[in-house]
Order: C-alpha cells, then sequence, then structure tokens
C-alpha cells in the first residue's frame, strides 16, 4: 500500500520531466496511477470505518460496565434494605402450626406453590395455594360512597382542603385499619380416597375463615390434580356440579363442617396468610441474590 501510494503522488511531477516522445506512454501510467491511487483511498476507508467502529464500542462496553456496576449497587442496597426490615425467620404462631399441626408443609424454594398434606382416615388429603395472589392483591378497596363525594366538592370546600387534611392526618392511622381490604388466599383442596375418586374443591381463606366457591368430584382422582394443558382438558369435559352458593344452604353448613373435621378451619385460614408473607419476603431476597449474581459474574 505504501509504494502504491508513493507511486501515486510522484507521478504528476514525472510527467513534467518525460520527453514529448513519452508522453502517451506518461499518460497512460498516469491514468494507471489514478486508478490505482482511487482503489487505494477507497481501501483506505474500511480501516478508518473499523477505527471508529471500534472506538465507539469500546465506549460503550464502559458505558455498559458503569451501568453494570451502578445496578449491581442498587441490588446490594436492597438487599441490605430487606434484610434490616425482615421479621423474624418464622414467627412463632407459624412455628406452632407447623409443629404441631397433623398437615406437612412442603415449601419449595423458589417455586411459587406451598402444599399441605395429610392423612385422614383413607383419605388423602391436599391443600395448595401460591403467593402469586399477593402480586394481584389490591389493598385500597373501591368507596363509592366517597367517590361519590368527591366529585360533589364545590370550590367553597376545595378552599377548605387545608383545614380537612389535618383532620385526615390525625384519622387515617385509624381509618386505614379499618378500610383494609382482607387478603383473598385462593385455596385448591383436593380430598381423596382409594379407588373412589376425589373432590376437588375451589375455596378462599379470607379474614379468617374459609369459603368454599366450588367443588367438583372426579372417579379419576388424577384429573383432581390436573396440571398438564391434556389432563386440564379431561377435567373440564366432566359436570362440575351447580356454584356452590346455589346449593341448599344446610347443604353448605354441612360441607363447611366436613371440612373443618378434617383441619381446614379458622386455624387454617389464620397461618396461610401469615405463611404466604413470609414465603413471599424469603423468594424476594432470593431473587435479588440471584440476580445480583448474575450481574456481578
Amino acid at each position: 500500500m505504501i509504494s502504491l501510494r508513493a507511486f501515486a503522488r510522484s507521478a504528476p511531477r514525472a510527467l513534467t520531466r518525460v520527453s514529448s516522445s513519452t508522453l502517451a506512454r506518461s499518460q497512460s501510467a498516469f491514468r494507471t496511477s489514478s486508478l490505482l491511487s482511487s482503489k487505494t483511498t477507497a481501501a483506505l476507508r474500511p480501516q478508518q470505518a473499523s477505527a471508529f467502529s471500534t472506538s465507539l464500542f469500546k465506549r460503550q462496553a464502559a458505558e455498559a460496565g458503569e451501568v453494570d456496576e451502578e445496578l449491581s449497587a442498587k441490588l446490594a442496597s436492597e438487599i441490605e434494605f430487606e434484610e434490616e426490615v425482615k421479621g423474624e425467620p418464622l414467627p412463632p404462631s407459624l412455628k406452632d402450626f407447623i409443629d404441631n399441626s397433623p398437615f406437612e408443609l412442603q415449601d419449595i424454594s423458589g417455586k411459587e406453590e406451598v402444599v399441605l398434606t395429610r392423612n385422614y382416615g383413607n383419605e388423602k388429603i391436599t391443600v395448595s395455594f401460591s403467593i402469586a395472589d399477593l402480586h394481584s392483591y389490591d389493598n385500597e378497596p373501591f368507596d363509592e360512597d366517597n367517590a361519590l363525594a368527591d366529585e360533589d366538592v364545590s370550590g367553597e370546600g376545595k378552599n377548605q382542603s387545608g383545614r380537612q387534611t389535618e383532620n385526615f392526618d390525625e384519622e387515617f392511622d385509624e381509618e386505614a385499619a379499618q378500610d383494609e381490604a382482607p387478603v383473598r388466599c385462593g385455596l385448591n383442596i383436593v380430598i381423596e380416597k382409594p379407588n373412589k375418586g376425589a373432590l376437588s374443591i375451589e375455596a378462599v381463606a379470607e379474614d379468617g375463615a374459609i369459603v368454599v366457591e366450588n367443588m367438583y368430584y372426579y372417579k379419576d382422582a388424577k384429573l383432581a390434580h390436573a396440571s398438564d394443558p391434556e389432563a386440564s382438558h379431561a377435567a373440564q369435559s366432566f359436570y362440575p356440579g351447580p356454584p356452590f352458593g346455589t346449593l341448599d344452604e344446610d347443604l353448605q353448613i354441612l360441607m363447611e363442617r366436613y371440612l373443618e373435621d378434617r383441619g381446614i378451619d379458622q386455624t387454617l385460614a389464620q397461618f396461610i396468610p401469615d405463611y404466604m408473607d413470609v414465603k413471599e419476603e424469603k423468594e424476594y431476597l432470593s431473587w435479588l441474590s440471584n440476580v445480583k449474581g448474575f450481574i456481578d459474574a
């Protein structure tokens, strides 16, 4: 490349020294040299572009490294904060339930679902719930009366907002405790007997009570535990029974007592939301640590 560039640069000066007899050949050489010069210049452009791209890439890589460090530091800060504010590893009330309840707790780290199992006579009972319910929980229920009152506020009322705010601040803590909606924890209850199929019950643990919503019977107990699409489709093809709330009231009460005899009662309804809080806190800390470990790797 260097010799070609030197030749291209010297070609015009050589033309002034040639004789008239070699002028035609020199002109031909000049045209050839110009062509080579153009090709040489074109060959240089990718190198210049390459150098620019490399510089840009290095700068972007450096900036990305700075972002990684900031993100890692923020994750570390979040982990430290969660460690400081978290409560006991397992509150006494939860530990007491786990130690003395007939249910066996199955809680796999990294999984949203928690499973309680027990035997009752010849029955196998499974109660499962998920911390996913906490993610969709809204603790600010819509108050229709307050909403309508807000729409009717006049200009004069708005001018008094300062005094109203003072009163509101004094009463906020008490009203918040009264107005907070209870957490609804969805439960999937399965009671199965050997060669007799299973009852599958959809319920919620809410405000210290178990509320039954639907009840199904399956001749094949496996359908009550359907998890894959094929099994779920097969389960849906069976008659599900009427909505539980439409059954005779005495039948509903007897069904609730049937569940209470098997430990699906008020004590369980109080345990599940509290355990969900502990489980979610533990999983969130684990998630933060895992993400930080990935960023730092």
